[in-house]
C-alpha cells in the first residue's frame, strides 16, 4: 500500500488531498493558502512529514482543446519545487474539469451554502488523485 498526496495548485489556494492505492480512494485535506502561487512551505513540509507520502500528484491544467492554459508552466513549477525539495517521485495528472466536478458534489451535498472556496480546492485535488488512481488500473 502506497500513501500519495495531490496538489490542486492555484495562485491563492492549493488543495490537498491524500490517498491510498490499496483503495483507490482520496480524502480532502485543509486547503493552502498561497501567494501568487507560493505555499507557506512549512505548511507543505509538515504534511509531507505527517503522511510520508510515496509519491506525490499535481494537477496538470490544459484547456478542452489539449493547449496550455495560462497557469500550466506555474502547476509544472510547483511541482518541480516539490520534487526538489523533498525527492519524492511527483507525477502530473490532468485536471480538466476537477475544479466544476468539486463544485457540483459539494451542490449535491448541501447546496450553495456548502459552497466555499476552500472546500473546492481539495476536493478538486481529491478528484485529480482519484481520476490518476483509475488511470493506474485501466
Amino acid at each position: 500500500m502506497s500513501q500519495i498526496i495531490a496538489f490542486d495548485f492555484g495562485l491563492a489556494r492549493i488543495g490537498v488531498a491524500v490517498g491510498q492505492t490499496i483503495t483507490g480512494t482520496a480524502n480532502p485535506l485543509p486547503t493552502l493558502l498561497a501567494k501568487d502561487g507560493i505555499p507557506d512551505w512549512h505548511k507543505v513540509e509538515k504534511l509531507i512529514k505527517e503522511w510520508q507520502p510515496d509519491m506525490i500528484i499535481v494537477g496538470e491544467p490544459f484547456n478542452m482543446d489539449n493547449t496550455d492554459q495560462q497557469i500550466t508552466k506555474r502547476a509544472r513549477k510547483f511541482a518541480n519545487r516539490l520534487h526538489g525539495r523533498y525527492g519524492i517521485k511527483v507525477e502530473l495528472n490532468d485536471e480538466r474539469l476537477s475544479s466544476a466536478a468539486a463544485r457540483e458534489e459539494i451542490f449535491e451535498f448541501g447546496g450553495y451554502q456548502k459552497l466555499k472556496k476552500t472546500q473546492i480546492d481539495s476536493i478538486a485535488a481529491a478528484l485529480i488523485l482519484e481520476s490518476w488512481f483509475s488511470h493506474q488500473n485501466s
